[in-house]
């Protein structure tokens, strides 16, 4: 089978700090990943590694099938890792046309991917006047001006008020979903990554902890919450798969195929069912499940 990025047996040391270790994981071709972690975890130095910036201790990775740092891989890359910089004096449309230049892109579709980055309106401004959130707009257009088949975002709504990271969500999936991009991103926004990731890779002090798609992780959180008469009854039934939600609703951990079954036999059992709908399952759970921190950050 053939991947976007694998890893294999990947450590990183600086110092006395192992960033990375003994860290394996494989990210399909196709759709979005998403790489999460505490600070520290070793998802900027993953990237880096991948994309040859930086030398593993021990381990080795690869890029669509080619070792790290492969220069023909490379070319058929876009990547923003971390907090972008740009030369201040020149706008944004001469910042896509020197990188595309200098990536020896030929004819590079500048007011394309301004358009669909948002930076239309903001095109001949100079860069030293942009916000951070227009900055990581910017990178992204110089990402993509290439036509890449594979892009690493790392942190990629930095900076981005909600209706930036809403305009950012809805081209990521129109990027992958339209142009057949497959993306692979790092991000501290649990709930833009479970809204717009296919999978996830959960990383904690350089380990992986968790990983799969992501609607089969947060299934495991899922409660049933049922509000019905007699509460008593209902926990009788669920016996230690249920447990009481104030004076009248019951959490049923239950699996979704077992709960059509399980509303006939309480509503059989002559108990009043007024309402039952699945709360949880969210990245957030499944995150703080598997690193025990108070939040992504």
């Amino acid at each position: 089978m053939s991947f976007a990025l694998e890893a294999v047996s990947v450590s990183k040391s600086f110092g006395d700090v192992k960033a990375l270790d003994s860290l394996s994981l494989t990210a399909p071709r196709g759709g979005i990943y998403g790489v999460l972690g505490p600070n520290g975890a070793g998802k900027s130095t993953l990237f880096r590694i991948v994309l040859g910036l930086v030398r593993p201790t021990a381990g080795e990775t690869r890029l669509l099938d080619a070792p790290a740092g492969d220069i023909k891989a490379l070319r058929r890359i876009g990547a923003v890792i971390e907090t972008p910089r740009f030369l201040p004096w020149l706008t944004a449309r001469d910042t896509l046309r020197m990188l595309a230049r200098a990536s020896g892109e030929g004819k590079p579709e500048i007011d394309r991917w301004l358009d669909r980055v948002g930076l239309t309106e903001a095109a001949d401004r100079k860069v030293h006047g942009f916000s951070v959130g227009m900055k990581q707009r910017l990178a992204l257009a110089a990402a993509l001006i290439t036509r890449p088949e594979l892009l690493i975002l790392d942190e990629p709504t930095s900076g981005m008020d909600p209706a930036g990271i809403l305009e950012m969500r809805t081209l990521m999936r129109e990027l992958a979903d339209r142009d057949g991009v497959t993306i692979i991103l790092a991000s501290h926004q649990l709930d833009e990554v479970q809204r717009v990731c296919d999978r996830v890779a959960i990383l904690d002090r350089g380990k992986l902890v968790g990983e799969g798609r992501v609607d089969a992780l947060t299934a495991v959180h899922e409660r049933l919450r049922l509000l019905a008469t007699p509460t008593a009854k209902v926990l009788q039934v669920l016996g230690e798969r249920g447990v009481a939600d104030g004076d009248d609703a019951v959490l049923a951990a239950i699996p979704r195929v077992e709960a059509p079954a399980l509303i006939r036999a309480l509503a059989a059992d002559g108990i009043e069912i007024t309402e039952a709908r699945w709360i949880g399952g969210d990245l957030e759970q499944v995150f703080l499940s598997l690193t025990g921190e108070a939040d992504a950050g």
